[in-house]
């Protein structure tokens, strides 16, 4: 396969991208090896616990390694963890210079992969395509460096700001490709999170379908977590019955009788401190990053949603607005909240984005105070 160097890093993102949603709580990686303008040897991360990407490419190429060039979207890791470090790996083959898109931020990495390889005589070179390798692990950044997940909040919305109409109904505000998509989002999540109305009225299943199997890896579903301060969440609901793990999210003290009930039906039930009668949040959030949870996907309601912006939680956006006009002043609106006194005030995206989904457009950004 022969290709200008710079199309071996693009291949080597394109080969991390497959990895994502498979790899938790690690970084998705994808590296190429190159030996005489040719591609000898490809791979991308596989599971927490399996070989790496670095691994996987030179096992592809075997003694062709010797003298190779080898093209990784991240700092290859120097210390044995659940496997072996990857710099000793890429010495071992005797690759001569390593390309290298970002470095890793992990405080047993951090410009000290490089430095092990340059102490043996590997040139490096950093910093190609580096903010297509930081936008493919920007939730394992997050919390490598603070400890908490990533936090996505996605919601649906009309022309006129509605997310259901002043009966609660709100099925299909947007399109089957627009809700296709959202799978998408759910696969390469380790959570998704949702208040206790919207399983009430809507009750959803909260899986990730028709996008699992990539690359021969089984993928397992991402965590389904209520918050649900008071337990109201029906026994009966569908994310009972779906495969994968449940977390109630709950406010302490919490009554024993509804604990068991709730444990018998197949969900874990974690209690954390309230504020005027509702889950803290803030404490929610340090608990699930000690639990490894590196990435949300915030799917509503309004109030769940409101909570997280008033308490600056937020770290992207995707917001898909349907060309359609629901009306109405008690139709539901996408974030509530206590909000911001003035526009001044209000929480604003960078890097924004557009993409359409037959006529419905997804808008995306970055909520810059929770930028890292």
């Amino acid at each position: 396969m022969l290709m200008p160097p710079t199309d071996y890093m693009e291949c080597a993102l394109g080969l991390a991208r497959l990895a994502m949603g498979y790899t938790s709580p690690n970084p998705a990686v994808g590296a190429v090896v190159v030996k005489d303008g040719l591609a000898v040897g490809t791979g991308y991360t596989q599971p927490a616990g399996s070989e790496h990407a670095e691994v996987m490419a030179l096992r592809q190429a075997g003694d062709k390694a010797q003298d190779a060039t080898m093209y990784v979207t991240l700092e290859p890791c120097c210390y044995h963890g659940r496997t072996p470090p990857c710099t000793q790996a890429i010495i071992d083959a005797g690759i001569s210079e390593v390309h290298i898109a970002l470095l890793d931020p992990n405080p047993l990495v951090s410009g000290r992969g490089v430095s092990k390889l340059n102490e043996v005589g590997i040139k490096t070179y950093v910093g190609a395509y580096q903010q297509e390798a930081y936008e493919i692990n920007e939730a394992y950044i997050k919390h490598i460096t603070t400890g908490l997940p990533y936090v996505v909040a996605k919601f649906a919305m009309s022309l006129d700001g509605k997310i259901a109409t002043k009966t609660g109904d709100s099925k299909w505000i947007t399109s089957e490709e627009a809700r296709k998509y959202v799978h998408t989002l759910r696969h390469t999540s380790d959570a998704i999170m949702v208040g206790v109305n919207t399983i009430i009225v809507d009750n959803p299943r909260l899986t990730a379908r028709g996008c699992g199997g990539r690359g021969g890896m089984r993928k397992t579903q991402p965590l389904r977590l209520v918050v649900d301060s008071k337990g109201r969440v029906p026994l009966n609901a569908h994310i009972f019955e779906s495969p994968g793990g449940v977390l109630l999210a709950v406010a302490a003290p919490f009554d024993a009788e509804k604990r068991e009930e709730f444990t018998r039906a197949g969900a874990e039930v974690l209690e954390l401190p309230s504020e005027e009668d509702l889950v803290d949040i803030e404490e929610l959030l340090k608990v699930l990053g000690k639990r490894g949870v590196v990435s949300i996907l915030v799917e509503g309601g309004g109030k769940l949603l409101g909570s997280l912006f008033d308490h600056h939680l937020v770290d992207k956006v995707l917001a898909f607005v349907s060309p359609i006009i629901i009306g109405g002043k008690k139709g539901k609106t996408a974030v509530e909240g206590n909000g911001v006194d003035s526009v001044a005030e209000a929480l604003q995206l960078n890097q924004v984005g557009t993409r359409s989904f037959g006529d419905d457009i997804l808008v995306s950004g970055y909520v810059k105070e929770a930028q890292t």
